[in-house]
């Protein structure tokens, strides 16, 4: 019999994933109809259609057929961002201070989401691979937990969605992923993207503030 794996690298719960693309669904409901590309129902529908074989055949081992529809989904959704983005600066002059706050708080979430999608499928080979390895040890991010000398750290660390969430949010918030640094070059260029982006929806803001005094 092999030797089990330590008990943090057991097999990864795709459910938060699963939660943060269905509120991507619901991110692209709550814009304004000029914002959304093509019909209301568009990308919800299509989410959910691509979601549901990528939860079956992920339970069934299925992980080819669950890596394709997890990058199609995350394609979708980032295309989605980039055309309500595009949507949200050609409407600007046209638009009251309260509905570009909405807007924007809008898309700002939207990307922490889009973004961390992405660094969870594709740091160390994505998911599958990670878990396969057991202990994670090398990847496109050097977390704090991949230290020798990190305290009460289990030897199969392994990062889960929630730890891509975070350097997620950090890049949209602090324009840098403060505590974990970024080690690979598709990283790099992946979290400037995310901070442009952000920097865009606050910058936007700022100006229609200061354009109202």
């Amino acid at each position: 019999m092999g030797k089990p794996k330590p008990k943090d690298s057991a097999t990864e719960a795709r459910w938060p994933a699963a939660i943060a693309v269905i509120g991507l669904g619901g991110s692209s409901l709550a814009l304004p109809d000029d914002m959304i590309p093509g019909p209301r129902w568009l990308v919800p529908i299509v989410i959910l259609l691509l979601l549901i074989p990528t939860t079956l055949a992920h339970r069934r081992g299925r992980h080819k057929v669950d890596m394709v529809l997890g990058y199609a989904i995350s394609v979708i959704v980032t295309l989605a961002l980039v055309a309500s983005l595009a949507s949200f600066l050609r409407l600007v002059g046209s638009r009251s201070a309260p509905e570009l706050l909405k807007a924007a708080a809008i898309l700002w979430i939207t990307n922490i989401l889009v973004f961390a999608l992405w660094y969870w499928r594709l740091d160390a080979g994505g998911p599958h691979e990670r878990e396969s390895r057991g202990a994670h040890t090398a990847g496109a991010f050097f977390f704090p937990q991949m230290m020798d000398s990190a305290p009460n750290v289990d030897p199969g660390w392994s990062p889960r969605f929630v730890d891509y969430l975070f350097v997620s949010f950090c890049t949209s918030t602090a324009f840098s992923p403060t505590d974990t640094p970024v080690l690979s070059r598709w990283a790099k260029l992946l979290t400037m993207v995310q901070a442009i982006i952000s920097l865009l929806c606050v910058a936007v803001l700022v100006s229609k503030a200061i354009g109202s005094l």
